[in-house]
């Protein structure tokens, strides 16, 4: 196949305008940035229009491995509709953190989620538990990359590393000048491409000559088996276990809070999640139905040929290769641009979040406690290059859309969020109980072991089987692995309160200094504001006695 010209100059021409726009956000975001330019570039000044937030709290969600997951899991003959958990999960994430999560983060006006989890628990386990949603992050910002790179080396026939890097290169810059309003108002664009590219692509994929008819193959075996799926018996502990994971999971994302952080006010908030929860629910349906298109067609009959997709190993490129072989040149073209739009409605989220959370709660809390507001905006930008450059690394080595996009948040759902609901909702949890928490549920996970990573359990649960030469855990590990993170945290707390305030371990002991000398209960971050107050003080004293000494 040759070079795509017609296709290479709209994409091109699209990533213009994408770049014009997060520019000229840039200068509206420079004009508010006068008196505090980082909360400005993490929360948008916390002055966000609702239609913008509710546009760029949707975009973020819709990245390119959910519309290429969605229709790859739809179309797969072990899969299916019933297995594509996302769309729901997001759903019902959004209306549980809308409900929950919004009054709280909003109330004591924090700028990311881990400044309740440093409050409650100190600056050493605020730094360990940055690392998860770090991960996640640069994960999540690889699998849109890749996912991005397999399409248009499928449609323009262009390698996908090119398409990487221009695409990397291009969020960077954007994110980097103007912060949370240059991802927002390209979100706005961004969102109105998808919509209108995706359905523009819809009819001439269902009417091909070699589709069978999606309502007739839903229930019979024509091409494959019928692509709504089925859910094996032994099946159900491990499909709960994914659903659980994609609605408790998708809440402790700094993504998500940056959002809800933003808007003018609290109510606008909660509008802002339900709808959005609501726009990710409708923007699955068309990469379902491409899902569903892909499983009723006979590729014999295209000029993809024989073996299909799946037996080919390409499942993961259902969408691009329904938009190649099944559409008309110039529809494919817009909807590689619908997919290009995702990826940088989430890669731009992905950044911005982790660079947010090491400039604000990493380095102005720990690193450098005086840091003015022009230092905290420079290492923002600078772990944005690291971020960026990190996860288009990582793209280039990726094998599965679905599984990458998913393993990412396994670390969020079984470590960080236990431990943002403790420090929210159950105030008597102390940093002994955090660590513990962390420490038990990470090996936990660990010791689970990971089929998409080909590492073998060495804790195997009820049902844990072997399928194609790799251990499958089919009992709900994942949410056991919180739920007793969540009970560690809770446990070790209350008993180390204990233990220390009835004397029955010295306090010598007392590492985290809970106990203050006359034996008042005391938390690891009050005593942290306690010494950096009194260095302050000694500073002071000292400028005061040498300029006595000079004088």
């Amino acid at each position: 196949m040759a070079l795509n010209l017609g296709g290479l100059a709209g994409l091109i021409v699209f990533y213009l305008i994408t770049l014009a726009t997060g520019i000229w956000a840039s200068r509206k975001s420079q004009k508010e940035a006068r008196e505090n330019p980082s909360e400005v570039a993490i929360v948008g000044g916390r002055n966000m229009n609702f239609w913008v937030g509710l546009f760029t709290a949707t975009a973020t969600w819709v990245g390119g491995a959910y519309i290429n997951g969605t229709a790859e899991i739809v179309y797969l003959p072990s899969r299916g509709l019933v297995w594509v958990q996302a769309p729901a999960g997001f759903a019902l994430a959004l209306l549980i953190g809308g409900l929950f999560f919004v009054n709280p983060m909003r109330s004591k006006n924090y700028l990311t989620m881990m400044d309740p989890i440093q409050e409650a628990y100190g600056n050493v386990m605020g730094s360990l538990l940055f690392i998860p949603p770090l991960i996640a992050d640069v994960f999540w910002f690889a699998a849109v990359l890749a996912s991005l790179g397999a399409t248009m080396q499928v449609i323009l026939d262009i390698q996908g590393y090119l398409a990487i890097i221009i695409s990397a290169c291009t969020v960077i810059l954007y994110t980097l000048l103007g912060g949370l309003y240059s991802v927002a108002y390209t979100d706005v664009i961004q969102l109105i491409f998808i919509m209108a590219s995706l359905w523009i692509c819809i009819p001439f994929a269902m009417t091909n000559f070699a589709t069978e008819s999606i309502s007739y193959t839903v229930a019979h075996n024509v091409f494959q088996a019928p692509w709504v799926g089925k859910i094996k018996t032994q099946d159900i502990g491990r499909w709960l276990d994914d659903f659980l994971y994609l609605v408790l999971g998708a809440i402790p994302w700094q993504t998500y809070f940056q959002r809800i952080l933003s808007a003018a006010s609290t109510k606008q908030a909660r509008l802002i999640s339900y709808f959005s929860g609501m726009g990710c629910f409708m923007l699955a349906i068309p990469s379902v139905l491409i899902g569903a298109v892909a499983a009723s067609t006979d590729w014999n009959q295209t000029g993809y040929g024989l073996p299909t997709p799946n037996d080919r190993g390409e499942s993961a490129l259902i969408l691009p290769l329904v938009l190649q072989y099944l559409c008309p040149t110039y529809v494919s073209i817009g909807g590689l641009g619908a997919i290009a739009a995702a990826v940088m409605s989430s890669g731009d989220s992905a950044l911005l979040s982790a660079s947010s959370m090491f400039a604000h709660n990493i380095y102005r809390k720990i690193l450098r406690k005086k840091a003015t507001e022009k230092d905290v905006l420079w290492v923002m930008r600078a772990s944005m290059v690291v971020v960026g450059a990190v996860a288009a690394g990582l793209a280039f080595y990726s094998h599965s859309i679905y599984d990458l996009w998913f393993l990412g948040g396994e670390l969020v759902y079984t470590l960080l969020f236990p431990q943002l609901c403790c420090a929210l909702f159950i105030p008597n949890t102390n940093t002994y109980g955090s660590a513990s928490g962390f420490f038990f549920g990470f090996l936990l996970r660990l010791l689970a072991g990971e089929p998409s990573l080909k590492i073998p359990p060495l804790i195997c649960y009820s049902g844990c089987s072997l399928v194609d030469g790799v251990y499958v855990q089919q009992f709900p590990f994942k949410t056991v692995t919180m739920l007793v993170t969540l009970l560690t945290i809770v446990s070790v707390s209350h008993l180390a309160a204990f233990v220390f305030k009835r004397n029955l371990l010295p306090h010598e002991w007392d590492v985290c200094q809970l106990i203050k000398e006359d034996g008042v209960f005391i938390s690891l971050p009050q005593r942290e504001k306690e010494m950096d107050m009194q260095k302050d003080e000694n500073g002071e004293l000292k400028e005061e006695n040498n300029g006595t000494r000079t004088l």
